[in-house]
């Protein structure tokens, strides 16, 4: 009984990866943008922010980041939050508790994505409507 459901688990899991992603839009006027500047404060919390702009989506959207410095195998996930797509420019504001001491000031990466869990199938798929990767300055305060 026990390997049935194992069984089970892994078979439900090989299905949800082989589903695949609702391709990215083509509008060109899509876009995500990251400020040059991020803030580190004393307790390890991050916060970057941009603009992103965004059209036609079916279901919900989240601009999110995440920041490597030093070690680009080592990335630190730095919140998320909603995004509207209605064609209008609009800013994002991202925060995130890393470990105190793991980030220092000055140059690091940041990798932002505009992705819609997009309905398919009774399924919420992903969705990318825009990607940046950008070198920023992190600053203490």
């Amino acid at each position: 009984m026990k390997y049935r459901s194992l069984l089970g688990a892994a078979a439900g899991a090989a299905l949800l990866l082989a589903a695949p992603a609702v391709p990215a839009t083509a509008d060109a006027s899509e876009s995500v943008i990251v400020d040059s500047v991020g803030r580190l404060a004393a307790d390890g919390t991050v916060t970057l922010s941009g603009t992103y702009r965004c059209t036609g989506a079916a279901g919900p959207v989240f601009v999110s980041s995440n920041l490597s410095q030093d070690r680009p195998s080592v990335r630190h996930g730095i919140g998320g939050s909603r995004a509207v797509c209605d064609g209008a420019e609009h800013r994002w504001v991202n925060s995130g508790l890393t470990t105190a001491g793991s980030l220092h000031a000055g140059a690091a990466r940041v990798e932002a994505t505009l992705m819609e869990l997009h309905p398919q199938g009774g399924l919420p798929l992903p969705r990318f409507h825009a990607t940046r990767t950008q070198e920023v300055v992190l600053t203490e305060g």
